[in-house]
């Protein structure tokens, strides 16, 4: 049981460090894409304003915010895995917390398997773009990284999701102590 003991405390410790690593992710993501519309919008309006003398464009910026926001939308559903289950008061209303906890570890196996299997197929479209020189419409950028990325946040998801579906189902752990918050 002494090894037990021990587990829990490195899960959470992993869990945290994960969340940490997709959090910062997410904001890198969301101010990059709140960075490209604000530069688009302004040069817009500049040269709407200027009646087309200045007419600066940020190209490709659909595409940029296409991309930065799957990125923040992966990211921040690994970062917050184990606080994203819907609790339907109609059925566990009466249960105990510490059996809503352990069905909230099963439920979130379907994270987990969500999360390996856009990491498996998002490594092989990333090795498909790769192979065929695929690269984005506008800017031209290679799709393979972009795919890997995405990949690996994906893999955090399943990663994270694995973590809380453990701590859920063998000890029971909810969601207020995942971070210690």
């Amino acid at each position: 049981m002494p090894s037990t003991l021990l587990f829990r405390p490195t899960l959470y410790r992993a869990s945290h460090w994960l969340a940490l690593v997709c959090r910062l992710v997410a904001g890198v993501a969301l101010i990059g894409l709140l960075a490209v519309t604000m530069a688009d919008v302004s040069t817009r309006y500049l040269s709407r304003l200027t009646e087309g003398a200045i007419a600066l464009r940020v190209s490709g910026s659909v595409e940029l915010v296409s991309y930065l926001m799957l990125f923040a939308l992966l990211a921040a559903m690994a970062a917050n895995v184990e606080k994203s289950q819907v609790v339907v008061e109609a059925f566990s209303h009466r249960l105990p917390q510490a059996i809503k906890n352990r069905v909230q570890g099963v439920f979130l196996l379907g994270f987990m398997a969500l999360g390996l299997v856009l990491f498996v197929g998002l490594l092989d479209s990333a090795a498909a773009a790769t192979r065929h020189g695929e690269v984005t419409q506008d800017l031209r950028l290679p799709m393979g990284p972009i795919y890997q990325l995405a990949a690996v946040l994906s893999l955090l998801l399943g990663l994270r999701s694995a973590i809380h579906a453990l701590l859920g189902m063998i000890y029971a752990a909810g969601e207020e102590a995942a971070h210690g918050e």
